[in-house]
């Protein structure tokens, strides 16, 4: 890597940062109006959870108020205290520097009343910052200012609600890099923008880089997570970032699989803990914010109903008790706003209309043992 690569990098990055710091007081706003604290839009977050337990919600799309608390009431209630959940780009800057914080409000604010702690992840991208015709997920290097713009102005509004960001999803592969051939080198330049836009507007900030599509793969589709994490750290990133954001399904293997670098299983994530060692950088956390098994009896990738709710207490109890480096366990997913129809649908807790499954009673009677 050229020596003189991160000296550009940090010159725009402080450049950037300076423009939105002079900018952040100067947009135009729309929040939710209902219980409206102008200090604490999204309430204030909690202490930091004693368990490991979390989940991913998925209420982008879920519109009505009720379903949002009472979707978060039931995280709260099966045990979880960490939620993960998509804010989209696009949703809330339609317009260049017009704000829709309408949603948003809405979600943290539950979440904070409920106790549980936010891990909000930042992307898709809105059409004016993108080609015409381009996918949600092709963010332009020209963007990547707009970008740490936008995130930045995220970080001030909930600086006291939320405490972790995810940058990004998944760049190592080329369906969630906007259809271009992946690279570290060019995500982690937006890692910095991003980190450094996001520090200025909220000091007390944790940033998480993209969590990595377990892959195998070496091909114009995707990179293998081992090499990307590793290519990232060769381009600087580690200074960019305070915890591991790490995605890590069973497929139909059970939890206790050991690591192998040619095998996609839970244990994966010890192998990206390997390449944190390998770089200096084991005082770091991580967060597994996409995990879990599917039963679906029409996927060749799920297994039996029976067997996902073992693997997923053995999964919790395994991560409790082996992985001292694991702050949050977040498990794929809670409830989906409307059907799939297809296997999607079975890796819910609860279906849409709010039924339980038999793996939150089982998680809920199990959840007071992965507390520290």
């Amino acid at each position: 890597m050229s020596a003189s690569r991160p000296r550009r990098r940090d010159l725009l990055a402080r450049a950037v940062k300076a423009i939105i710091l002079a900018t952040l007081p100067a947009v135009l706003t729309t929040g939710d109006s209902s219980l409206f604290d102008a200090i604490h839009p999204g309430g204030v977050a909690p202490a930091i959870p004693r368990t490991i337990e979390g989940v991913h919600t998925r209420l982008t799309d879920e519109v009505e108020p009720w379903k949002i608390s009472r979707t978060l009431e039931m995280v709260q209630q099966m045990g979880a205290r960490w939620i993960v959940e998509l804010f989209p780009w696009a949703y809330m800057e339609p317009k260049p520097g017009s704000f829709d914080w309408t949603h948003p409000d809405m979600v943290i604010r539950d979440a904070n009343q409920q106790g549980l702690e936010v891990i909000a992840r930042l992307d898709f991208v809105p059409d004016w910052a993108r080609p015409a015709g381009s996918t949600p997920r092709l963010l332009p290097e020209s963007s990547f200012g707009h970008y740490a713009s936008f995130v930045a102005q995220f970080a001030h509004r909930y600086r006291d609600a939320v405490k972790y960001f995810i940058i990004w999803n998944e760049p190592n592969t080329s369906f969630e890099w906007g259809f271009r051939p992946v690279s570290a080198a060019s995500y982690v330049n937006l890692l910095a923008l991003a980190s450094e836009s996001i520090r200025a507007s909220h000091p007390n900030a944790i940033i998480l880089p993209a969590g990595l599509a377990p892959t195998v793969e070496h091909s114009d589709l995707a990179l293998e997570d081992l090499t990307f994490l590793q290519q990232m750290y060769d381009h600087g990133a580690a200074r960019y970032f305070d915890a591991l954001c790490a995605h890590t399904y069973g497929w139909k293997f059970p939890p206790d699989d050991p690591p192998r670098e040619d095998r996609l299983n839970f244990s994966r994530v010890e192998l990206l803990r390997q390449v944190m060692k390998k770089n200096g950088d084991a005082a770091k956390p991580v967060i597994i914010t996409e995990a879990g098994w599917n039963d679906s009896p029409r996927w060749t990738k799920a297994v039996h109903p029976g067997l996902r709710i073992r693997y997923t207490l053995r999964a919790y109890q395994k991560a409790f008790t082996e992985w001292p480096w694991l702050q949050a366990l977040c498990m794929w997913v809670f409830r989906l706003p409307a059907p799939a129809h297809d296997y999607n649908d079975y890796f819910t807790f609860v279906d849409v209309n709010f039924r339980e499954k038999p793996i939150y009673k089982a998680v809920q009677a199990s959840a007071s043992a992965w507390v520290r």
